[in-house]
């Protein structure tokens, strides 16, 4: 059963995903020595909105739409 305390936090972590960097995008020239923190932070948040049963693709879509291309398939 989701509490809508718990709503709240899902959503407030779906928003500072958003905000997060790609992993894609995190590598030693850009972040230094903390660039692999960096990944385990970004796959900490990942795995958390999976347990809760968001997908982490789709919630740039659903935070911020009319920043989001329509999909083509």
């Amino acid at each position: 059963m989701t509490t809508p305390a718990n709503e709240d936090l899902i959503q407030a972590l779906k928003i500072a995903f958003c905000y997060m960097p790609k992993a894609i995008e995190v590598n030693k020239y850009e972040y230094g020595d903390r660039y692999q923190t960096v990944l385990d932070h970004i796959q900490t948040v990942r795995e958390v909105l999976l347990m809760n049963e968001v997908d982490p693709e789709e919630v740039h879509g659903e935070i911020n739409p009319d920043t989001t291309p329509n999909s083509s398939y």
